[in-house]
């Protein structure tokens, strides 16, 4: 039996588009996106007007009450027209400017085949000679988040790719571009950047409700910065802070701002940390509801029914549970997972309560999430690499924080989007539907991604997770590429100080109480067993790579996942000599020591070499500012290693390690002191002591 014939509508590449006479900025700039695709796609240009016309193939337009259309935000769908021998024509449809935007992008995405991550993941795009759209009409479906948004949080990539500081326009709209391609409505814009910046201004003239950082209430000024001198005591100068709060009010009414209400120290610190006399937390609690309450009566005086919020983060979620902070009932209130994905409080230092961070059934009102895919902690984060936990993990910890509630918003910490697209998609999801079959999307999003070999591809994303080096009793206790920088500087740091005998009290959360060599030992333990994942995981990806004749397409791998492993076993590998170092040190074996030294650093330099290849052509000096994980200053710190460790035998001529591994039998016994050859570099040296020293490698 056949099936039902579905009509269709054929597009050629030169459409006429009809829009309003007046479009709003947020939907030109979608537009604006909409011709850039289908000329991409269709290599020819639409044609624009304004004029109402029966030729016309395409209409843009706002939702009318004969549409008969659910009243709420964002909605959007599609409708065809044409009858009594008129042309057929295809009309998008939105009830305001997000809805019409997302209707446009959808379009885009369904029909030209334009991704949301295109841009950051350099989807292949594939021409088409016309354009066949089944005529089905469409109705958007509810997301089941209200707020869905990104905190572009700790961007040095994005600051330092481009000359300008702060980042121009040119760096954000891809940014913004692809959060709405997600279905994204919401952004904290960047990490304490200059107001002088453009990065707020973009992303509402984009559409996007602004939010703010935690450790900004309201987006106002920081106080320090603002009044430099003064005490930043809210108790003591309690006009000066609400002054700034008002002026942030009065800059932002106009505009839509999710508003967050909040007290911490200046520098993201608990306030009681520079105020002993908060020593309870009875008092730390009643100051904060009381500054949170300030903030919402002044917001309230200015803005009619603004959308506030609350980050029970760090310290202010454990005081909420333990009922010290009253807040206003339609206040939405922000949980927050430890960094790594799992929602419970997170790590301070040593200290690791894992309290947990949702809402209790009893606990009344509205919840959201604000989530992290990447992170930065000085301990063992991902931030140049993909998140180490998997996609299951994720979808169990997402779906459990709405189940719980946590419904009308999540902000996701998305980095530098370009690392992270694989789970900023999976998120885009979540949000949008409140579930997802993971290995449903995963096939998805490789076939939307890379042309070929999708099985191979799909499961070397998923064997990822794998490879990833445990180094906790927790299932999300799992090394990113921090991890191998900051402890392994911190070593070098105590090593050289000569501290070895005492403990490091900035390694013990990892560690524990432990002496020093045992702290090195318990690193070194960790990337002995972790490297051999880490190569077979790259050996799969580069017998893929072998299979792939495009140039492109290799490219491709390279960057969204073999530059990935690259990071973690250079990185696994030179902090296991590292390590192997300091315990021929404390043996007294001083040239293999710098031997293994200078094979830590040859390894940490491939790591820096794996961020230049992934710089070509739009991407040229992406990762130039790698300033939070800094390859190059662990490099910097085991060069200057190696260099101490030579001082043990090697001086003040640099020349005995020469004589005593090196030089022929024969030589040693008549060359002359005062005309021997130059002494060898560091790096000649060690490549000659390797060799010698062959069985230790």
């Amino acid at each position: 039996m056949e099936g039902k014939k579905v009509n269709q509508l054929r597009l050629s590449r030169e459409i006429r588009i009809q829009v309003s006479e007046s479009l709003s900025s947020p939907v030109e700039h979608a537009l604006r996106f909409l011709l850039r695709d289908w000329s991409n796609v269709m290599q020819a240009v639409p044609f624009l007007t304004t004029q109402v016309e029966e030729a016309v193939d395409l209409i843009i337009r706002y939702a009318r009450a004969e549409d008969g259309w659910e009243n709420r935000p964002e909605a959007y769908g599609f409708r065809f027209r044409g009858a009594d021998g008129q042309q057929t024509h295809m009309e998008i449809i939105g009830v305001d400017d997000l809805g019409l935007i997302y209707g446009i992008l959808e379009f885009s995405r369904r029909y030209l085949g334009i991704d949301p991550f295109w841009f950051w993941a350099d989807q292949p795009i594939n021409k088409l000679p016309e354009l066949i759209i089944p005529i089905e009409d469409y109705n958007s479906p509810l997301p089941v988040i209200r707020f869905r948004g990104w905190f572009v949080n700790d961007e040095v990539n994005l600051i330092g790719w481009k000359e300008p500081y702060p980042p121009s326009r040119e760096v954000w709209e891809p940014v913004f571009e692809a959060l709405l391609r997600c279905g994204g409505n919401m952004v904290i814009p960047g990490t304490d950047l200059p107001k002088s910046g453009v990065h707020a201004e973009v992303a509402a003239e984009m559409g996007l409700w602004v939010t703010h950082h935690h450790a900004e209430p309201l987006g106002a000024e920081m106080f320090l910065r603002a009044y430099p001198g003064r005490i930043a005591s809210y108790q003591q100068e309690p006009e000066l802070f609400e002054a700034l709060w008002q002026q942030a009010i009065d800059k932002q009414k106009d505009k839509n701002i999710v508003w967050v209400l909040s007290f911490r120290g200046q520098g993201d610190r608990p306030f009681w940390e520079n105020d002993p006399s908060f020593d309870t937390s009875e008092k730390r609690g009643a100051m904060i509801s009381r500054v949170v309450q300030r903030q919402y009566d002044m917001i309230g005086a200015s803005v009619e029914r603004p959308v506030c919020c609350v980050a029970l983060y760090g310290e202010i979620a454990e005081l909420y549970k333990g009922g010290y902070i009253d807040l206003p009932e339609d206040v939405i209130k922000i949980w927050a997972d430890n960094g790594y994905g799992k929602m419970v409080s997170r790590r301070h230092g040593s200290i690791n309560l894992r309290v947990p961070a949702l809402p209790e059934p009893r606990d009344t009102g509205k919840h959201g999430i604000y989530y992290h895919v990447t992170f930065h902690d000085l301990q063992a984060s991902n931030h140049l690499t993909m998140f180490p936990g998997s996609a299951s993990f994720i979808k169990e910890e997402v779906e459990q924080a709405i189940k719980a509630g946590a419904n009308e918003y999540v902000l996701l910490n998305c980095g530098n989007i370009r690392p992270h697209v694989y789970m900023l998609d999976l998120i885009r999801e979540l949000w949008s539907k409140g579930m997802v079959d993971t290995r449903k999307h995963l096939n998805e999003f490789v076939c939307r991604y890379f042309p070929s070999h999708h099985e191979e591809i799909a499961e070397l994303y998923r064997s990822y997770t794998e490879a990833a080096i445990p180094y906790g009793p927790h299932g999300d206790d799992l090394a990113g590429d921090e991890f191998y920088h900051h402890p392994a500087r911190k070593i070098v740091g105590h090593w050289l100080q000569g501290k070895g005998q005492q403990s490091h009290r900035g390694l013990v959360w990892a560690t524990g109480e432990v002496p020093f060599i045992q702290q090195v030992s318990f690193f070194k333990k960790c990337c002995e067993e972790g490297l051999e994942g880490w190569n077979q995981w790259l050996h799969r990806c580069d017998e893929l790579l072998s299979k792939l004749n495009n140039a492109e397409d290799r490219q491709r791998v390279i960057d969204q996942l073999r530059f990935h492993g690259i990071l973690n076993r250079t990185g696994c590998e030179g902090f296991l000599w590292l390590c192997r170092a300091y315990e021929a040190y404390v043996e007294g074996q001083y040239p293999q020591a710098f031997v293994y030294a200078s094979q830590s650093m040859w390894c940490y330099q491939e790591g820096i070499q794996a961020l230049r290849e992934s710089e070509q052509g739009k991407w040229e000096n992406f990762y130039k500012a790698d300033w939070l994980t800094n390859i190059e200053s662990t490099v910097q710190n085991v060069d200057t290693l190696r260099r101490f460790l030579r001082m043990h035998g090697d001086s003040p001529d640099f020349f005995l390690w020469y004589k005593e591994f090196l030089m022929p039998e024969t030589e040693k016994h008549i060359y002359l002191e005062n005309t021997h050859r130059n002494p060898l570099s560091d790096d000649e040296l060690a490549a000659k002591l390797k060799r010698k020293f062959s069985e230790s490698f």
